[in-house]
């Protein structure tokens, strides 16, 4: 998957979230100033309507009922001794005294359900106040410790926003990169079941009428080697067709295990045998090795796939050693452990070459053989794993597979 179109969703995802929060932060002061010229009837000019209230010849003459009229306020002047002294258009069921407890309480809330404001002046308290239910009234007090962590709080929010954002984006390109991958994958795997396909039925022909010239009496013994090089060649095609169908299931997970318990010494002799009768060049010599303690192991594994990992790999020793080599297939306990032994002469390394371990295969890639993806794909099917070694002019496979506990 190529990271460029990667970054720019991530991009644009941030770049949305960004867009977001802006939005929304604009929205919110849109708010406050929207609702706040919304409250300005309930903020009255208190001031302004003090000045507006004076004392001539000892009466109380007020000139600012334009700023009370238009909203319904209304207005009343106490003394130092809570008695009313002064009021316009003051409801009715209000008292005309008021205690010291009652000027504080509602100060600080509502008179009687009634939200009010006061202004002090040097003949008393000037209590303005507004219709019931018609503006909300509370009192908020915070210290300044919570005023200075406001801001980082508003950038831990703003961070924690983009977070989530780029959280579930990242969840939602997962999911639709999934879907990508999946489709891909059933494209390559259909076109891998054809490409197969037609690939047989032309390669049977081949190899039966290859079968036919090698075994044709009338055909001197050179053509007759010919086609027994093409018959070879042919099924070595066939083989890797084969190869690259079994992969491509086990890479999809499409390859059913059908374990059965098996004896891995049989399945040693078995392969051995298979591989001497195929027709086994002189140059080639095969050993097998059981030592009498592996006798007696059994494995819960697939059959015919564990047989063709072994034969896959007693074929990449053939396969890439055309001067032929003694190649000896063996079987080992380590531990909890069953090891299936495949290793090859080679020419000897200089003395002063120290051991050298095979590096480990990249993905899709075999570096002695195509056959040994598919022998490592076996091996973690059954949980267990393939090992490469070379020591000593000796190129070592190790199919390790875990034993059932007992």
């Amino acid at each position: 998957m190529k990271l460029k179109p990667l970054f720019q969703a991530v991009g644009l995802i941030a770049a949305s979230a960004v867009l977001i929060l802006v939005i929304c932060l604009a929205g919110l002061l849109a708010f406050i100033l929207q609702t706040s010229q919304m409250s300005q009837s309930w903020n009255a000019p208190v001031s302004a309507i003090s000045d507006s209230l004076s004392q001539e010849n000892g009466r109380y003459v007020f000139t600012g009922e334009s700023y009370l009229e238009e909203d319904g306020l209304w207005a009343m002047l106490l003394d130092e001794s809570g008695q009313v002294t002064w009021q316009w258009k003051k409801p009715e069921e209000l008292p005309e005294q008021y205690t010291l407890t009652e000027v504080a309480a509602f100060s600080r809330w509502y008179l009687e359900d009634y939200p009010v404001q006061t202004w002090v002046r040097e003949d008393g308290l000037l209590v303005i106040g507004a219709p019931q239910g018609s503006t909300w009234k509370y009192s908020f007090a915070t210290s300044m410790e919570v005023v200075n962590m406001t801001p980082y709080w508003l950038c831990f929010l703003f961070l924690f926003s983009i977070a989530c954002v780029l959280g579930i984006s990242a969840l939602f390109l997962r999911r639709w990169f999934r879907r990508a991958q999946q489709a891909r994958d059933e494209a390559r795997s259909g076109w891998i079941n054809g490409v197969s396909h037609d690939i047989r039925t032309p390669l049977s022909m081949v190899m039966a009428y290859a079968s036919q010239l090698e075994n044709a009496p009338e055909l001197p013994p050179l053509r007759r080697e010919q086609a027994a090089l093409i018959r070879r060649q042919s099924q070595t095609i066939r083989d890797l067709v084969n190869d690259l169908n079994l992969t491509m299931r086990l890479d999809y997970q499409m390859q059913p295990l059908r374990r059965a318990s098996l004896s891995p010494a049989a399945l040693v002799r078995q392969t051995a045998a298979d591989a001497l009768n195929s027709g086994l060049e002189e140059k080639f010599q095969l050993e097998v090795d059981i030592p009498p303690e592996a006798e007696q192991l059994t494995l819960e594994a697939d059959g015919p796939l564990l047989h063709r990992a072994l034969s896959n790999l007693v074929q990449n020793c053939i396969r890439h050693n055309p001067d032929g080599c003694c190649i000896a297939i063996g079987l080992r306990q380590e531990g909890n452990d069953c090891l299936f032994q495949v290793s090859n002469t080679q020419p000897p390394l200089p003395e002063d070459s120290p051991p050298q371990q095979e590096p480990p295969l990249p993905p899709g890639a075999a570096p002695h053989g195509t056959g040994l993806k598919l022998v490592g794909q076996i091996a973690k099917a059954h949980g267990g794993a393939l090992q490469l070694a070379q020591r000593d002019g000796q190129f070592l496979c190790t199919l390790r597979l875990p034993l059932p506990r007992p």
